[in-house]
């Protein structure tokens, strides 16, 4: 595998009383080697939660820390984007804790969604992910022309 991370798939999971999520084995074979079982969670951008593997986590972390903090909003996004982070293991059956706090904010209780991109894995509600991708985007191929039809790295504004 490569330094950069390229996760995939959908796979529905359960949450013990205790906050547990036992990884998927699919899920886990694709994690690098050299993340040694480590992950780091923090609040995504919508009403979920992101996981990444150690060494991922490391390279997004720097990427911040290139920010200049005396712009008031490069501050911002960094309390926001560290805000909650915590380090998970997975134990020997292969679970992780979340924290409470955060399966409060991503309103996670029993039924959740790994949801595994790029170098990520969402971690959503159940219900919040059916909604996300019942709602959008109203129209996919527009979107996909807009996002991909241009020039290679143009952004969406």
């Amino acid at each position: 595998m490569s330094t950069q991370s390229r996760l995939i798939g959908e796979f529905e999971v359960s949450v013990d009383a205790k906050g547990r999520i036992m990884m998927p084995a699919a899920l886990k074979r694709q994690l690098p080697p050299d993340a040694h079982d480590k992950l780091v969670i923090n609040r995504g951008f919508e009403k979920c939660l992101v996981l990444y593997p150690i060494t991922e986590w490391d390279r997004q972390s720097a990427e911040v820390n290139k920010l200049n903090m005396y712009v008031q909003a490069n501050r911002d996004f960094a309390r926001y984007f560290f805000r909650g982070a915590t380090e998970l293991t997975l134990d020997n059956v292969n679970r992780f804790l979340v924290p409470k706090s955060l399966l409060e904010y991503a309103e996670v209780e029993k039924e959740a969604i790994l949801f595994a991109f790029l170098d990520r894995i969402e971690l959503w509600s159940k219900s919040k992910y059916q909604q996300q991708m019942n709602e959008a985007p109203q129209d996919f191929s527009s979107l996909a022309e807009k996002v991909m039809g241009g020039a290679k790295g143009n952004d969406v504004p």
